[in-house]
């Protein structure tokens, strides 16, 4: 083992630099310029852009997501555009240099010239990109230029589309607006969803760099760190008693010395001094230009990475170099990673299981470094149309949402772009766990031999780029496959059947499964989102997973679960909702506030049923290129009718107001029902069902539109944020009021790992505030004992037999108190949670005007609000457009003569706090006034 003086003293020296000229040389620093294929627009462009976003700059047009400009602006998708740089000067053309281009991302077919002669074609828009061009530059004459031609991608997809390589029923291929996104690796979701425009972006999206190395140098592409137990294979449970093997793989071009080591520290990531690790790795592997090596390290030695709730997100830096000896390493990569963990569990239930009470069938839940868990969370989708404006403060902020929600999941939905490290880095820190997915959804895909080539390079370099980070929960082949597109292929093409389903196993369980397991030992594998799991894994088969499908046993249980009903009449009749293992997806759309709409609305528009609002809700989907306002009509109808079923209608005499108390009024409806759902998913965890999971659909917006997210387009939480932050407490009370029988409910739900005693005190008032005599029948106060990540039953009654003088004029407040241990502490901790229940409708209770009284602290930045008249129902405090944060409650029950302090999370916005006194304060009396 090399003492850690003379590694460090490697990595300083390459730090230094031994050459004379700038061996990488970022495109970002190089002056850029965008063309049309007619050459009647050239503007200044960035490297990394899109098309878009340079037109928007040089205010050749306005801002994409204003208006109807994803319709309007569709002649730029229809062209090609070339991205050219200057001259660039100061590259060396020194005999036993090689240069290289390196491209981390194009979106999506693009032809690569340098000194106007082609060097490259690229045709997938989630590979990283390398070319060669040593012999092009040494025949430039002069300082070379770059130049990157974009095809317009509806042209392309459509030829292939006709070429007749492969035919399927539109019913498999449906479109959302453009056609044919089957076809080419690029973000699906660019072609329109039904919450996103249609933009088709095209450019240089992600980083670009040219390097230049001499003989015997090599520069690393791509790093894959691998950390796993001794002996676990994926997808089934690792001995958590064995050491942990750290395996690194570094992708290269370049070359290395002939006599070469491979060598590794590992260091606290905050206190470089701690030394985990320090020597040489074993096992050293050479295959083209990857080199692997490994070490195996003590188990009890690092501390482990624990989810959000559950311990430390502990993080060690890693840094690999090959060819340190006595001279400066010619290859050298740095990550940050955890040692944990993870396993997705979708086999077979076993007979232990089902002598603890499970019903029979096949798993799904995760494990954490042994540990099952309760998987609380949302479903991410790209936070914008245009990945370069994505930024890590923009996601910081996202990221404290999450935190403030109490989550411990998302779920990275396919067919958006692979995400970025800084947002793994990111999860990694805050604790956040990221199912993430292959790009891939809602359509049937072809796999001919160059597509499943190019799906390969894909998977290969995202599997190995991402693999490091602990947050990674698991991989999924895709979207909706087997519980949605193979169903209906077999219902609408049953003689094709079989073909469809051989094609679906080759690419998304042959090839795919087959990727991953070569490149990581770590990680769990489904192949489609939501499915009834597998009955046996087999490397040696030709489909190496043996999926479940619809080979059920009568009885039994089996897979996770989607649930999507826009007959608000059953909302919330749980009945209906779907008694599954984990609830991947749920939802329900609502509009965003007032103060999102301005971002791109004209004030002409601002009301409910504007064409410009129509046309922009994408639910449901036009089904083609052409604008279809009966479509989206539809969708606002649902909202509408859903409003008027349990909540006043708002009528207000100013169209604006009246429209922004209609769209508060949707956000009441979508909090309640998922309330209303997530009640029922989490108490599963005592049922047969031993549900363990609830991620909702969806968590933020790609624009401004109605969709059913949590957080807006620029971050301002919704109402359901508010509620889901106590849905996700540790220990939760909640009502279960059947309307049909009268009887009524109270459970007390946990997902701590030990047993958690308390009690639960009632109190019912009438909408005054006054107490109900003799708490209308109830006791104050019952104690319950909840077991490990489980729901105990803690009073039952009808309510036929409560004692309520009138049924309209109650609420009963609910109080939680409990002791237990949070997991991976030896510390007792106190835990809290209040709800309500009304056992009328909103719209039928008679609650009238709280007198609300708001005022505000500008030296610690918080609020305190009062009822004088009467309890206040859903109170809302809203904050002005110039701010983006959160406050650390809202939508509440407020009595008279109680005071409640509520303070905010200031992300963006002045520090002087003078938009205090913007910040207005309403209930449900609001929305059943006219003024």
């Amino acid at each position: 083992m090399k003492p850690l003086n003379v590694l460090l003293s490697c990595f300083a020296a390459q730090a230094a630099g031994t050459n004379e000229f700038n061996s990488t040389r970022s495109l970002r620093t190089e002056t850029w310029t965008v063309t049309n294929e007619h050459g009647n627009i050239t503007v200044p462009g960035k490297f990394p852009s899109h098309v878009h976003l340079d037109l928007y700059a040089a205010q050749v047009i306005n801002d994409p997501n204003h208006g109807l400009n994803d319709i309007n602006l569709r002649w730029i998708s229809a062209q090609n555009w070339t991205y050219t740089s200057n001259p660039i000067s100061g590259l060396s053309k020194d005999k036993g240099l090689s240069t290289w281009l390196v491209f981390d991302g194009l979106d999506t077919y693009s032809t690569i010239a340098l000194c106007g002669k082609t060097v490259a074609t690229t045709d997938n828009q989630f590979k990283q990109w390398h070319f060669d061009v040593t012999s092009v530059l040494h025949e430039c004459d002069s300082d070379p230029s770059i130049s990157i031609n974009f095809g317009a991608v509806p042209a392309i997809i459509n030829k292939l589309n006709a070429s007749g390589i492969e035919t399927w029923p539109l019913d498999v291929v449906y479109p959302f607006e453009y056609p044919n996104r089957q076809w080419v690796r690029k973000e699906a979701n660019d072609f329109g969803w039904d919450w996103g425009p249609a933009f088709i972006p095209t450019g240089p999206w992600r980083d670009g760099r040219i390097v230049q190395l001499r003989d015997g140098e090599a520069y690393s592409l791509n790093t894959n760190i691998d950390i796993y137990r001794k002996g676990q294979v994926n997808n089934l449970a690792p001995d958590q008693t064995k050491p942990w093997v750290v395996n690194a793989s570094l992708d290269f071009i370049g070359n290395l010395p002939k006599q070469h080591s491979m060598q590794a520290i590992i260091t606290d990531a905050t206190d470089k001094s701690k030394v985990l690790y320090s020597g040489k790795l074993s096992d050293i592997t050479r295959s083209g230009s990857t080199i692997s090596g490994s070490v195996v390290i003590d188990g009890e030695k690092p501390q482990l990475w624990w989810p959000n709730g559950m311990g430390k997100q502990s993080l060690y830096s890693i840094t690999i170099t090959v060819g340190c000896g006595t001279k400066a390493p010619a290859l050298v990569s740095q990550r940050k990673v955890g040692f944990r963990t993870i396993l997705l569990n979708t086999g077979n239930v076993t007979h232990e299981q089902i002598s603890r009470g499970y019903q029979p069938g096949n798993n799904w839940h995760f494990q954490i470094n042994g540990h099952e868990f309760y998987a609380k969370g949302a479903n991410m989708i790209p936070p914008d149309a245009f990945w370069p404006r994505v930024t890590n403060e923009r996601m910081s902020r996202m990221f404290d949402s999450v935190e403030a929600q109490n989550f411990n999941m998302l779920r990275i939905w396919s067919s958006g772009a692979y995400l970025p490290d800084f947002i793994y880095d990111l999860a990694d820190e805050r604790g956040i766990l990221l199912w993430s997915e292959f790009e891939f959804s809602d359509s049937l895909y072809p796999d001919y031999p160059e597509f499943v080539q190019s799906v390969s390079d894909e998977l290969y370099y995202n599997i190995r780029r991402i693999n490091h980070h602990p947050s990674l929960a698991c991989w999924a082949g895709g979207n909706e496959f087997e519980n949605l597109l193979l169903p209906i292929a077999k219902r609408v093409a049953p003689e094709r059947y079989p073909y469809f389903l051989g094609q679906y196993e080759h690419l998304f369980i042959s090839v795919m499964f087959n990727i991953l397991a070569e490149n990581s030992r770590s990680i769990s594998y489904t192949p489609s989102s939501a499915n009834n799991g597998w009955t046996k894994i087999d490397f040696s088969l030709p489909v190496p997973m043996v999926e479940r499908y619809d080979n059920k046993t009568n009885g039994d249980l089996y897979g996770n679960t989607d649930y999507y009903n826009y007959d608000s009449s059953v909302a919330f009749d749980s009945t209906e909702y779907p008694v599954g293992r984990f609830a991947v997806e749920f939802g329900y759309h609502s509009m965003p506030s007032l103060e999102t709409w301005k971002e791109a609305l004209d004030p002409e528009d601002m009301h409910f049923n504007s064409t410009v609002i129509t046309l922009r809700n994408h639910h449901y989907p036009a089904g083609g290129v052409e604008p279809n306002a009966t479509k989206g009509a539809q969708g606002l109808a649902e909202m509408t009718l859903a409003v008027e079923r349990y909540y006043p209608a708002p009528n207000k005499r100013d169209s604006v107001a009246n429209f922004s108390s209609w769209c508060h009024a949707t956000q009441l409806f979508q909090a309640d029902f998922y309330k209303s759902q997530i009640q029922f998913y989490r108490r599963g965890s005592a049922m047969p069902e031993r549900q363990m999971g609830s991620l909702y659909w969806q968590l933020n917006d790609i624009w401004q539109a109605p969709t059913w997210a949590a957080l807006e387009y620029s971050g301002r939480w919704k109402a359901l944020p508010y509620v889901t932050r106590h849905l996700y407490k540790n220990v939760i009370a909640a009502p279960y009021f059947d309307r049909k029988t009268g009887d009524l409910d109270f459970w007390v739900t946990s997902d701590l790992w030990k047993s958690v005693a308390g009690h639960l005190s009632f109190r019912w008032v009438d909408l005054k505030g006054k107490a109900i005599a003799g708490n209308a029948g109830m006791p104050k106060s019952v104690n319950f004992t909840v077991p490990a990540i489980n729901s105990t039953s803690v009073y039952k009654t009808n309510i036929a037999d409560v004692t309520l003088p009138d049924q309209r004029d109650a609420v009963l407040l609910l109080s939680l108190q409990a002791d237990g241990h949070l997991p991976n502490s030896n510390q007792i901790t106190q835990f809290t949670h209040s709800d309500y229940f009304l056992p009328a409708w909103p719209k039928y209770a008679k609650f009238s005007d709280p007198g609300l009284k708001l005022s505000k602290n500008k030296s610690t930045g918080s609020f305190t609000l009062e009822a004088t008249k009467g309890v206040a129902l859903y109170t809302w405090l809203t904050h002005p457009e110039e701010v983006t944060g959160f406050f650390d409650d809202n939508l509440f029950v407020l009595l008279p003569g109680e005071k409640k302090h509520v303070g905010f999370k200031l992300q963006v916005g002045t520090s002087n706090n003078q938009w205090m006194d913007k910040v207005t304060v309403e209930s449900l009396w609001d929305l059943s006034t006219r003024d």
